[in-house]
């Protein structure tokens, strides 16, 4: 079985897993709510940080969400919408944390968090050092197209799930998906060309 394939069975069972934690929660499993909070924190926070730029806000703004969403989620009537609507959430609580802090756009200071992309140890500092170009072209994307790029490719929702997650039609997430390749292959195709 090649990679994809391997990535496939993992991420539908992991689907899988999230719906019958949130089936159980809502019938009163309390551990269940604690597993699925468990499970997701990190998603949710990995997002709130590629739109804010800011680890600190991004965590108070996840604390914020998680009381939305443990409010909401009973009327959430399909279970399999559950990772879409809970980084719409995230993503609405993301815009409101900046209008209060009077932002006007994204900050862009710290883009990338270290568990995003799990560094395997390698036997030389080859992939290290390729692994920080590609931090560095992340880095350096709009925080739109940064956080449509996550959404789909790390935490593997489909276009239209990335639609509802950011709140903006199916066209524009495919638009800034389009712009941000662009930018990281013209980014990185310099790079390797020296």
């Amino acid at each position: 079985m090649n990679d994809k394939a391997t990535i496939g069975v993992s991420s539908e069972s992991d689907r899988i897993l999230d719906q019958y934690l949130l089936a159980a929660a809502l019938s009163g499993d309390r551990p269940s709510w604690d597993r699925l909070v468990q499970r997701w924190q990190s998603k949710l926070l990995r997002h709130a940080w590629r739109v804010l730029g800011d680890a600190d806000l991004a965590r108070d703004v996840v604390q914020e969400a998680w009381v939305q969403i443990l409010r909401g989620v009973a009327r959430l009537q399909d279970l399999v919408a559950f990772p879409a609507w809970a980084f719409r959430i995230v993503t609405r609580c993301c815009l409101r944390a900046q209008r209060r802090a009077g932002r006007d756009q994204c900050v862009a200071d710290q883009l990338v968090s270290a568990s995003e992309l799990e560094t395997p140890v390698a036997a030389n500092g080859e992939f290290a050092a390729e692994l920080a170009l590609v931090r560095a072209a992340i880095q350096s994307l709009p925080a739109a197209q940064r956080s449509a790029l996550g959404l789909f490719y790390l935490e593997d929702l489909s276009v239209a799930e990335v639609a509802v997650a950011l709140d903006v039609p199916v066209g524009t997430v495919k638009t800034r998906l389009m712009h941000a390749r662009r930018k990281l292959r013209a980014q990185l195709g310099e790079v390797t060309d020296e």
